[in-house]
């Protein structure tokens, strides 16, 4: 006598996914963090229909909102890539325990030169981070540049927390945008919502990536509460450069 199996749900994450909408909007954010106004006129459609779909995807923790430091009226929305993985591994291992390897694939460094500018407002931290990450996780075969559109110092915190990650940047100097105009990139990625608003246009058409990050020299509190925001945009951006350098492997093959 045969028994019947008794029917279960896909994951919620696979039916989010679905929706063409949704997936299109992920696949932006995967690039570059927007505006909502931005992703309207991208998707070309309605607002509310966009916002909807926004609303979704955050209650699954696979976006985040944050108000932009250019303008509070303005939200920024960014995608958790480690969150994606997660859900898309747990979905595949609902299937067959076979489909739950999450390691995360070692970038390979890329053959043909690369060229990467960073840019904040005061090049003291966020920008001077992803420099020094990038430089040190492509074992100095990406031409890694940072600057800023009002540059002042090295933060001291910025140099403790990457002296944690065992990367030295105590002779780094805070650098104006200024220098690197007119100079080709590959890239130009904004870690700051204000130097986005005031990047230039570069030569050769780079790819403009913009990760809203709130300034970590901006948080008070205790010395332990202020390096601890300095320890943890470091520890993001270090995941977003992974995933970067996971993009321009598949771009160069």
């Amino acid at each position: 006598m045969s028994t019947a199996l008794a029917l279960s749900r896909p994951p919620a994450f696979l039916k989010l996914l679905s929706h063409p909408l949704r997936w299109q909007i992920l696949k932006i954010l995967a690039g570059t963090d927007l505006k909502v106004q931005e992703l309207v006129r991208l998707l070309n459609q309605p607002q509310n229909l966009v916002s909807y779909h926004l609303h979704q995807l955050r209650q699954q923790r696979i976006i985040h909102e944050r108000r932009s430091i250019a303008d509070g009226r303005e939200i920024y929305y960014s995608i958790d890539l480690d969150q994606v993985r997660l859900l898309y591994f747990s979905s595949g291992e609902a299937l067959h325990p076979a489909l739950g390897e999450r390691e995360l694939p070692t970038p390979t460094i890329p053959n043909k030169p690369v060229r990467v500018l960073f840019l904040c407002t005061h090049n003291s931290a966020r920008s001077q981070i992803a420099e020094a990450i990038l430089r040190t996780r492509s074992q100095g075969k990406i031409d890694a540049f940072s600057a800023g559109t009002e540059p002042t110092e090295v933060h001291p915190l910025a140099i403790q927390a990457m002296a944690e990650m065992a990367i030295d940047i105590q002779d780094h100097r805070s650098k104006s945008l200024e220098e690197y105009i007119g100079q080709d990139f590959d890239y130009i990625i904004t870690v700051c919502d204000r130097a986005r608003e005031a990047c230039p246009i570069f030569p050769g058409d780079p790819v403009r990536i913009h990760w809203s990050f709130p300034d970590p020299a901006a948080t008070e509190g205790s010395e332990s509460e202020r390096y601890r925001a300095f320890r943890e945009t470091a520890i993001q951006l270090n995941t977003r450069i992974g995933y970067l350098l996971l993009t321009l492997n598949r771009s160069e093959a």
